[in-house]
């Protein structure tokens, strides 16, 4: 049986490719990186929360 080794690339900063966040605001979805900054600075300050399962519990 043939065995493959698994190959491990590696980047320099140089070569990587900058990550754009994206957001919705006000109904449409808008790059953060074109905010003026104050509307920056409120994205910054976001809470993330998750919901529970309301399924969960029950039975």
């Amino acid at each position: 049986m043939l065995q493959i080794e698994p190959t491990t690339i590696e980047l320099d900063d140089a070569e990587r490719q900058p990550c754009e966040i994206w957001t919705r605001v006000m109904g449409y979805h808008r790059p953060v990186s074109s905010f003026n900054i104050g509307k920056q600075g409120e994205y910054q300050e976001r809470k993330f929360f998750r919901e529970p399962d309301a399924t969960k519990g029950r039975g």
